[in-house]
């Protein structure tokens, strides 16, 4: 039985590649954020999520919060170039939710951030959802 969630938004996270590819340049922005790559693991009993997010600053860009049973991750970024009179600037907004694994330990959620890598890990404990069989009552 595997432990990672069924839920899961590859599809989504292609679609909206698409879209970006295709879409008119005015449109993009009004679609809001980028959608986050991630690949997820269970190693050693703890769920592990790992995104690449390159060039930012992990404690002022990057937000990880547990909502639910959601995991999410937001990031921004920002960067300016200036070189001989001419100024660059370019900007994003990146969001990914993920579904936590049935037992997972949200109070003990943990992240890093290494070479442009975030990895979070979140404990997994026992289940706590068991089967309950329901009484069928007649009705008249």
């Amino acid at each position: 039985m595997s432990l990672l969630p069924t839920h899961r938004q590859p599809l989504l996270s292609e679609l909206n590649e698409l879209w970006s590819s295709i879409a008119p340049t005015g449109l993009t922005p009004m679609f809001g954020t980028h959608l986050l790559r991630v690949e997820d693991t269970v190693e050693d009993g703890r769920y592990l999520v790992r995104t690449e997010i390159p060039g930012v600053d992990p404690a002022e860009d990057i937000e990880v919060s547990v909502q639910g049973r959601q995991l999410v991750i937001k990031a921004q970024r920002s960067e300016k170039k200036t070189e001989k009179g001419h100024s660059e600037f370019s900007y994003g907004s990146f969001y990914r939710s993920v579904l936590l694994p049935q037992g997972a330990v949200a109070d003990e959620v943990e992240a890093t951030y290494s070479k442009g890598i975030l990895t979070v890990g979140v404990p997994i404990g026992e289940s706590a959802e068991t089967a309950k069989k329901i009484e069928v009552k007649a009705a008249d």
